[in-house]
């Protein structure tokens, strides 16, 4: 009974942590987002300029900027060569604007050379989406198949979803180191554009540690079961 009590601590205690730690990286990055958005850039340039001028500096004119809605909903699709900025990114000269535009284009930098870590998430974007999608049969998959289905299903749906983070993890890094450098290049003297994109990676980060917890929170569970 000692043990079955212990067993449940720890469970909680790592779903606890992992929400936590999740939370703290949110809050870092909104922090940062609201501190910087208000701090003018030295290169006195949108985040659509920024990011026309890194891709035409990388040969990329093949590649559009456009305006998207949302907040923070910027990202660069591969399949049609577009990079989406939000409207506060896209019109924005703040270091917040050009630190995110310019990590977007990092990504279409990525794409140009066939960065090998950007090619396999590629790949596994529509496994991926498709072991979530089970996700949502999990509670029927309990009931006929009982807590061994339950858990065997989490666990897997879990693993892929870590496997995914941590190949992610790379492509992002590599995206804002590459920011930074195209960044130099264009005389940027702003600091803060890598502690905005320090905490945006920290993001990708946390969702690795929480998703690591919660599949040893699904082991010890599946153990206890037993």
């Amino acid at each position: 009974m000692g043990f079955l009590f212990y067993d449940n601590a720890i469970t909680i205690m790592l779903m606890i942590l992992g929400i936590v730690i999740v939370a703290v990286a949110q809050i870092r990055i909104s922090s940062n987002y609201s501190k910087y958005k208000k701090i003018a850039s030295s290169l006195k340039l949108s985040g659509q300029e920024v990011a026309r001028k890194i891709l035409d500096n990388n040969g990329l004119s093949n590649v559009y900027v456009v305006q998207t809605n949302g907040n923070l909903t910027d990202h660069y699709d591969p399949t049609r060569k577009v990079i989406k900025l939000s409207n506060e990114i896209f019109n924005g000269e703040s270091v917040a604007s050009i630190a995110v535009a310019a990590h977007e284009v990092g990504h279409a930098i990525q794409d140009k050379n066939n960065y090998v870590f950007m090619k396999i998430r590629s790949v596994l974007v529509p496994f991926v989406n498709l072991v979530n999608y089970l996700g949502y049969f999990v509670i029927f998959i309990a009931i006929f198949a009982g807590l061994t289905g339950y858990f065997l299903m989490g666990i897997l749906i879990i693993l892929v979803t870590l496997i995914f983070q941590l190949i992610t993890l790379p492509v992002e890094f590599n995206a804002s180191a590459i920011a930074l450098e195209e960044l130099k290049k264009l005389g940027n003297e702003d600091l803060g554009a890598e502690e905005m994109l320090k905490a945006a990676a920290f993001t990708y980060v946390a969702s690795v540690l929480s998703s690591l917890l919660n599949l040893l929170r699904l082991i010890i569970l599946f153990n206890e079961k037993d």
